[in-house]
């Protein structure tokens, strides 16, 4: 497979970088992409023979799960299920932005991210960079673009040192983060229980949360079992020793929204390492949900940084 990077700073490339991403998503290829945060190795989310080639390219199996972008917030509705009033509120607030919603997954939709125990992890990223991508694709699964257990790339340079071959399009647009990785980490609340709750910690506080929504609680915080299914809070609690055997060098570096979600969805599942994508069978075109009008067929609109390397 040939690799192409195009150096989105220019008009010029940019548009054909989106361009070239689009067919190259299309074909089921990943492609290395910017966000807030720093840059993502991206597939579509809907293809499970492309997010088997994603875990493939960073050496990791299913027990990994990557999040999903999305372009929208009225995404959302077509991929959640259950979305609760508390949810919609912390989405309105912010998104686009620093903070992952984990989600009951619609049940009707074929695909297949990983071991997720049914959830499905989301975020709209304040980048526009990459919300131009996600408007033309659709929803993306996006992982951080380095090999599992190496630093995350700040640069698409430093990702296609990592990755080489095995993805398709490289979009540079910058160093990422402009600051500090870990204070822009995105901040993780689980929305499947009755009660919303705080997985991780990071770009948006505690107390930005409960300023929207007051009953939020805190990682630490005791839950009664009538009000939080006992599995979702044993996957919390479980989250630290996940995280130190498996986790701990990308999330220091990386978004969580943009990284790994496996103690959030399936803290104790086991691992399947080596993903075969050659063994995943496709999926039915008929089982993705309906694009949003005008969402793949708009034309893209170059609007390159201000300030070349900060976060939009």
């Amino acid at each position: 497979m040939s690799t192409t990077s195009y150096d989105c700073s220019s008009d010029d490339q940019r548009a054909e970088g989106l361009a070239h991403a689009q067919r190259a998503l299309a074909h089921k290829q990943v492609v290395v992409m910017p966000t807030d945060t720093v840059y993502g190795i991206a597939a579509d989310a809907f293809s499970p023979q492309a997010v088997a080639t994603l875990l493939a390219a960073k050496g990791r199996g299913r027990s990994m799960p990557p999040p999903v972008l999305i372009p929208r917030i009225q995404t959302m509705d077509g991929l959640a299920a259950e979305v609760s009033e508390d949810a919609r509120k912390l989405a309105s607030a912010f998104w686009p932005g620093g903070l992952t919603l984990i989600f009951h997954a619609q049940p009707t939709l074929t695909w297949d991210l990983g071991d997720t125990m049914g959830t499905v992890a989301l975020r709209m990223p304040q980048d526009q960079l990459a919300l131009d991508l996600l408007t033309i694709t659709g929803p993306l699964a996006v992982s951080s673009a380095n090999r599992t257990g190496h630093p995350a790339a700040r640069t698409a340079a430093e990702a296609l040192a990592q990755l080489a071959e095995s993805v398709e399009v490289y979009l540079e647009n910058g160093w990422r983060p402009a600051e500090d990785a870990e204070a822009l980490s995105s901040t993780i609340v689980d929305t499947t229980g009755e009660v919303p709750r705080v997985v991780r910690t990071g770009a948006v506080s505690l107390e930005q949360l409960r300023a929207v929504v007051p009953s939020v609680l805190g990682p630490d915080e005791a839950v009664a079992e009538a009000d939080y299914d006992g599995s979702r809070a044993a996957a919390a609690e479980a989250e630290p020793t996940v995280l130190q055997e498996h986790q701990v060098d990308e999330l220091s570096a990386f978004a969580a929204a943009d990284g790994d979600f496996s103690a959030a969805f399936s803290a104790g599942a086991g691992t399947a390492a080596g993903d075969d994508a050659a063994n995943v069978p496709a999926e039915p075109a008929a089982a993705r949900p309906q694009p949003e009008t005008g969402e793949r067929s708009l034309p893209i609109q170059p609007s390159p940084d201000p300030e070349p390397g900060r976060t939009t």
